[in-house]
Protein backbone atom coordinates (compact mmCIF):
# COMPACT_ATOMS: atom_id res chain seq x y z
CA UNK A 1 0.00 0.00 0.00
CA UNK A 2 1.41 3.15 -0.63
CA UNK A 3 2.33 5.53 1.86
CA UNK A 4 0.88 9.24 1.92
CA UNK A 5 2.89 12.03 1.31
CA UNK A 6 3.67 14.67 4.64
CA UNK A 7 2.29 18.13 4.31
CA UNK A 8 4.35 20.78 5.50
CA UNK A 9 3.26 23.35 7.53
CA UNK A 10 3.10 27.11 6.88
CA UNK A 11 4.59 28.82 9.34
CA UNK A 12 4.13 32.22 8.03
CA UNK A 13 1.07 33.76 10.14
CA UNK A 14 -2.07 33.92 8.11
CA UNK A 15 -3.72 37.81 9.15
CA UNK A 16 -7.95 37.29 8.58
CA UNK A 17 -10.38 39.27 10.49
CA UNK A 18 -10.29 39.53 13.75
CA UNK A 19 -13.90 37.25 14.47
CA UNK A 20 -12.56 34.58 12.05
CA UNK A 21 -9.13 34.61 14.58
CA UNK A 22 -10.75 35.20 18.14
CA UNK A 23 -10.23 31.85 20.33
CA UNK A 24 -13.25 30.40 21.56
CA UNK A 25 -13.18 31.20 25.07
CA UNK A 26 -12.74 28.57 27.68
CA UNK A 27 -15.44 27.56 30.25
CA UNK A 28 -13.71 26.90 33.57
CA UNK A 29 -15.55 24.08 35.59
CA UNK A 30 -17.77 25.17 38.47
CA UNK A 31 -17.08 24.73 42.02
CA UNK A 32 -17.16 21.63 43.99
CA UNK A 33 -19.89 23.18 45.94
CA UNK A 34 -21.99 24.13 43.14
CA UNK A 35 -23.63 20.32 42.58
CA UNK A 36 -24.22 20.36 45.90
CA UNK A 37 -26.74 23.81 46.01
CA UNK A 38 -28.26 23.10 43.06
CA UNK A 39 -29.38 19.23 44.69
CA UNK A 40 -30.44 21.60 47.71
CA UNK A 41 -32.38 23.50 45.79
CA UNK A 42 -34.15 20.93 43.79
CA UNK A 43 -35.15 19.07 46.85
CA UNK A 44 -36.68 22.18 48.71
CA UNK A 45 -38.38 22.78 45.52
CA UNK A 46 -39.81 19.24 45.65
CA UNK A 47 -40.41 19.85 49.86
CA UNK A 48 -42.07 22.92 49.43
CA UNK A 49 -44.86 21.38 47.03
CA UNK A 50 -45.04 18.11 49.52
CA UNK A 51 -45.20 20.33 52.41
CA UNK A 52 -48.27 22.52 50.77
CA UNK A 53 -50.18 18.97 49.33
CA UNK A 54 -49.99 17.38 52.74
CA UNK A 55 -51.15 20.59 55.02
CA UNK A 56 -53.58 22.11 52.51
CA UNK A 57 -55.93 18.62 52.52
CA UNK A 58 -57.53 19.27 55.75
CA UNK A 59 -59.42 22.51 56.62
CA UNK A 60 -56.98 24.32 58.70
CA UNK A 61 -54.04 24.88 56.96
CA UNK A 62 -51.56 24.45 59.47
CA UNK A 63 -48.94 27.13 57.89
CA UNK A 64 -50.49 30.34 56.86
CA UNK A 65 -48.43 31.84 54.54
CA UNK A 66 -49.07 29.20 52.26
CA UNK A 67 -52.81 29.25 53.75
CA UNK A 68 -52.21 33.21 51.98
CA UNK A 69 -51.11 31.74 48.97
CA UNK A 70 -53.50 28.80 48.04
CA UNK A 71 -52.63 27.98 44.39
CA UNK A 72 -49.47 30.33 43.74
CA UNK A 73 -47.63 27.77 46.38
CA UNK A 74 -47.69 25.74 42.98
CA UNK A 75 -45.57 28.45 41.49
CA UNK A 76 -43.83 28.91 44.32
CA UNK A 77 -42.47 25.07 44.14
CA UNK A 78 -42.37 24.87 40.89
CA UNK A 79 -40.44 28.65 40.54
CA UNK A 80 -37.43 27.19 43.11
CA UNK A 81 -37.35 24.09 41.07
CA UNK A 82 -37.01 25.74 37.78
CA UNK A 83 -34.09 27.58 39.32
CA UNK A 84 -32.32 24.26 40.43
CA UNK A 85 -32.93 23.13 36.83
CA UNK A 86 -31.33 26.69 35.46
CA UNK A 87 -28.30 25.45 37.53
CA UNK A 88 -28.59 21.73 36.58
CA UNK A 89 -27.56 23.45 32.74
CA UNK A 90 -25.50 25.98 33.73
CA UNK A 91 -23.06 23.16 35.66
CA UNK A 92 -20.03 22.26 33.98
Amino acid sequence: MPKSKVRKKNDAPVRSSSSAAAPARQLSPSPSWYPIVMAVVLVLGLAYLVTYYLTSSGTDPHIPVMAGLHAWNFAVGFGIMLLGLVMAVRWR
